[in-house]
């Protein structure tokens, strides 16, 4: 994929930064409402608890978690960072498309689920509307310290990669970046 230019690298890392704190705070949500449905004694609250977390479901979960993914994976793409050439990256990649698919596929049927029950006058506190949001609020944590860090090196395609550039090109990239020193050796 070819370079983006600086504005629009910036229009999409803001708008992924954006959605990714917004998914974060989604997960925080339906945790609160999950920790709601399943800890208290009233049927009324796990039914008004289930139902908050249904529309969250419905609206905002699988917009929020593939704009994450698109845009997280245009940047990556679309810039010196690279989709396998960080390790760090790859491994956000992996646990975005990981949790990407168990929204789809486990989160929003177990919230669908115990909505139905809960409008049907049935609803039966579940420890998995727990778990579930607790698991992915950990691992967006996880991934934001990632994001901030950069952690771990290169990947092999990544070296390979760096040390076919000549000397000259990274000198010239760090110094339009502002970092000293940086690729002479």
């Amino acid at each position: 994929m070819q370079q983006l230019s600086r504005p629009a690298r910036r229009a999409v890392l803001v708008l992924h930064v954006a959605v990714s704190v917004s998914w974060l705070g989604l997960t925080l949500g339906l945790l609160t409402l999950g920790i709601t449905g399943y800890a208290t004694g009233s049927p009324e609250m796990t039914t008004v608890a289930y139902r908050a977390m249904k529309i969250f479901g419905d609206w905002l979960v699988l917009p929020v978690a593939f704009t994450a993914l698109v845009s997280g994976m245009v940047l990556s793409l679309g810039t010196a960072w690279g989709l396998a050439r960080h390790r760090w990256v790859v491994v956000k990649f992996w646990l975005t498309l990981v949790t990407v698919l168990l929204s789809v596929f486990s989160l929003r049927p177990g919230i669908n689920h115990l909505a139905a029950e809960a409008a049907a006058g049935a609803p039966a506190p579940d420890i998995s509307l727990v778990v579930a949001p607790a698991v992915a609020t950990a691992t967006y944590l996880f991934i934001t310290a990632i994001s901030v860090l950069k952690p771990w090196g290169p990947t092999a395609r990544g070296s390979r990669l760096r040390k076919a550039q000549p000397a000259e090109a990274r000198a010239g990239r760090a110094r339009r970046s502002g970092i000293k020193g940086a690729g002479v050796r």
